[in-house]
């Protein structure tokens, strides 16, 4: 992916302008032309189709960068970012699965920028868990759901619904908003913003394109499921378990032909113990989900 490097970037001297003209010399791609690409990265590493990708996506991830302004943080930066997740996106994308890269690309694209804003900014200490980073972005919101947006200490009763409401400790809570409320800089002091000197500097961080809680809530599903995942694969055994794996869990998946070749049997009994296996794991993934309340039992 050498040919990344030659990406327009986002500078303070350029300026924004010029950068976002830049990037609408990209032409956006057809549906075909998308999958060709794709294709042809998935299949040969085509840097030159993985360019072609990320190029035709550029705007995509400055719009998404745009929504993150009210953090504080240098706006190229931000949009180097998201200029990252964007190439991750790329870099994992599976044309056969039936969707667009937009649509892919946008969560990663979100999750690069969080990751950022949360490395950078000195109010918050990098969190050790998803639901210190979902306090970072939700406690004002949480404030204001139960009227107790008023400047310092939070009353014992407020403290403890809103740590039951975040899934964080009521030390987490008085914490952050200790910090919030004064500390590294102030959240809650009084700006200049067109006149209106009412206005904090915490209203400016609110998101209007991006809900980042729902983003971290998809980032906790996906790494429940991956544990899932891993304890369902218990229920096989070894054969089933690398069929399986080498069949459909794989970055490259292997052909029928090559296992049959492997394991000495049929290409139609690889696809019998596959079929099987799965149908194995599906029944233990249901099994887990519900008993961790992702669904109703059976």
């Amino acid at each position: 992916m050498s040919n990344y490097k030659n990406l327009p970037a986002p500078t303070p001297e350029g300026g924004l302008n010029r950068y976002l003209q830049e990037i609408r010399k990209f032409p956006m791609l057809e549906p075909e032309q998308e999958y060709m690409l794709a294709k042809r990265w998935v299949d040969h590493q085509d840097t030159e189709a993985a360019h072609q990708l990320v190029t035709s996506h550029l705007r995509l991830a400055a719009k998404i960068a745009m929504g993150y302004r009210g953090y504080g943080l240098p706006q190229a930066e931000v949009i180097s970012e998201a200029n990252v997740g964007l190439m991750q996106a790329v870099k994992r994308f599976d044309p056969e699965k039936g969707f667009r890269l937009a649509t892919y690309a946008m969560w990663w694209i979100r999750a690069s920028i969080q990751e950022y804003i949360l490395r950078s900014w000195s109010l918050v200490k990098l969190g050790t868990t998803s639901a210190q980073k979902k306090l970072f972005f939700n406690l004002r919101k949480a404030k204001a759901r139960i009227g107790a947006l008023e400047e310092g200490d939070l009353r014992p009763e407020n403290v403890k619904r809103i740590a039951n409401d975040l899934n964080v400790t009521e030390d987490e809570v008085i914490s952050m908003n200790r910090r919030m409320s004064g500390g590294d800089a102030s959240l809650n002091a009084t700006i200049s913003a067109d006149g209106d000197s009412s206005m904090q500097w915490q209203d400016w961080l609110e998101d209007e394109d991006a809900d980042q809680a729902a983003d971290y809530e998809k980032r906790d599903e996906l790494e429940t499921r991956r544990e899932m995942l891993a304890e369902a694969m218990k229920v096989l055994n070894d054969r089933e378990r690398d069929i399986l794996t080498q069949r459909r869990l794989s970055d490259k998946t292997i052909t029928l032909e090559d296992l049959s070749t492997q394991y000495g049997v049929s290409r139609e009994r690889i696809r019998q113990i596959e079929v099987r296996a799965f149908e194995k794991l599906q029944k233990r993934m249901q099994e887990l989900a519900a008993e961790k309340g992702l669904l109703e039992p059976a």
